[in-house]
This record gives C-alpha cells, sequence and structure tokens, in this order.
C-alpha cells in the first residue's frame, strides 16, 4: 500500500496496535510511505462496461467480477456483462437486489449468474452498478474495460467536454469534485501530517501555517476533480475548460 519496506511495515503495525489506517499515516509523517495517495482499484478481476442513452442525458455503468483475468475476457463473461448492461438500461433497477432478481431469458439476472459460474468453473459476481442523469452525459471505457467512467455536466450539448472529462476522471483519479466536500476531519488529518513533516524538516513554527495554506492548495488539487490541472493542458484546471458549464457528479470504477 505504501511501499515502505517490509520492517518499517512491521514497526509501524506494531505502534498502532495493527490498526492499518493508523500505521499508514505512522509512515507518511516519519516520511517513509512512497505512496502516500490512496486508491480504489479493486483486487479481483472482471470488467467494467458503461453506456449512454441515444440523446446523452443518462448514462449507466455495471461492474461484474470473476476470479481471474482469463475468465474475464471469455466471450460468454463478456456477453453477460453487456446483457446486464441493457437490462439496466431497459429496467432501472432500484437496487443491486432488484436487479438481481430481474428477469434473464427463462430465469433471473442472480440463477442465470450462477449458471454461467457453474458451466466456467469459476467464481462471479455483479458488483455494483449506478444509472445517472443530467443535461448532458458521457462514458468513457479504459484498459479494455477494467475502469469505467461516466460525467454528467449541467448543461446540454457539452459531449466533448463531457468526455474530456470523463479521460480526466480516468487518468488523475479524483476523489471529490470540489474542495468543499472534503470532511473537516479528513482536511485535519492532511494537515497534521504535514505540519509533523515541516517540523521535522526544521521550519520555524511561525512559518508552517503558511506554508500549510499552500500544501493544502496542492492537495485539493490532487483529489478535487475542479482543482486539478487538464490533463490535455496543464496550465489550466479542470473548471477553466468547461465554458460556463459545471460538472455535478462522476462516476469512477476501476479493477
Amino acid at each position: 500500500m505504501t511501499g515502505a519496506g517490509m520492517v518499517d511495515c512491521q514497526k509501524a503495525l506494531k505502534e498502532a496496535d495493527n490498526d492499518l489506517e493508523k500505521a499508514v499515516e505512522i509512515l507518511r509523517k516519519k516520511g517513509i510511505s512512497k505512496a502516500a495517495k490512496r486508491t480504489d482499484r479493486e483486487a479481483n478481476e472482471g470488467v467494467v462496461k458503461v453506456a449512454v442513452n441515444s440523446d446523452n442525458t443518462e448514462g449507466y455503468i455495471v461492474e461484474m467480477n470473476s476470479e481471474t483475468d482469463f475468465v474475464s475476457r471469455n466471450e460468454k463473461f463478456q456477453a453477460f456483462a453487456d446483457q446486464v448492461l441493457e437490462i439496466v438500461k431497459a429496467t432501472k433497477p432500484a437496487s443491486l437486489e432488484a436487479l438481481l432478481s430481474s428477469s434473464f431469458e427463462a430465469s433471473t439476472v442472480s440463477e442465470s449468474l450462477d449458471a454461467l459460474s457453474g458451466t466456467v468453473g469459476e467464481k462471479m459476481a455483479i458488483k455494483r452498478f449506478e444509472i445517472v442523469s443530467g443535461p448532458t452525459v458521457a462514458a468513457y471505457s479504459h484498459l479494455g474495460g477494467r475502469m469505467g467512467i461516466l460525467v454528467v455536466i449541467d448543461q446540454p450539448e457539452k459531449k466533448d467536454i463531457a468526455v474530456d472529462v470523463a479521460m480526466q476522471v480516468a487518468a488523475a483519479n479524483p476523489k471529490y469534485l470540489v474542495p468543499a466536500e472534503v470532511s473537516q476531519e479528513e482536511m485535519d488529518k492532511e494537515k497534521a501530517i504535514y505540519r509533523e513533516q515541516l517540523l521535522k524538516e526544521g521550519k520555524p513554527e511561525a512559518m508552517v501555517d503558511k506554508i500549510l495554506e499552500g500544501k493544502m492548495g496542492k492537495y485539493y488539487s490532487e483529489v478535487c476533480l475542479m482543482e486539478q490541472e487538464f490533463i490535455k493542458d496543464d496550465k489550466k484546471k479542470v473548471k477553466d475548460i468547461l465554458g460556463g458549464a459545471a460538472v455535478t457528479k462522476f462516476v469512477r470504477y476501476a479493477l
């Protein structure tokens, strides 16, 4: 998770009484962690399917999992995931349970998935799905279906910009839309980590608060979509390329 050595990890876990998140914080404060950014990458294999309706006002995303990459590339597995996506588009189920109990050929989605699992000889699952809507919705599939993105923009006829933003979400993996969404608890935790790092570097206490402001600005530029450098022009932020529109939602599923 952190890129730190095994001995450092063992010491941090012992100090944190085996609390994983606390151990990661300890490593970061000591400057040992080489990968402080959290990632939403899932450990299991599978595929993420995305689609939008004909007038780009509604988007759909489904994640279906398998045990191995070999099975996730299987034609039957891919075809089943496509069919599930079509069911989501057509019936708009209210929950995962509703999707699993939806009609599928002569059975249900859940029973058909179990049958496919038995045929292939590997455990499979539909992990999650989501439906979004708005004046403009764009979908983007990346890494051969290992990642899927949906983006909603509050003005119509903004498909090209919405696709650019979806590519941004794929590449930069924002956690939030804007800084206001970051919780006070998370801000306080980041400030505490930066403060300890600065003091260890020998920065005077009087200067630390001023430096912290810049550090938090950089933090927002990493985790908040609107504050990120635009991948196609790093002299602009994402909020600068929207032409008066606003992103109201994004969804990112990644394996």
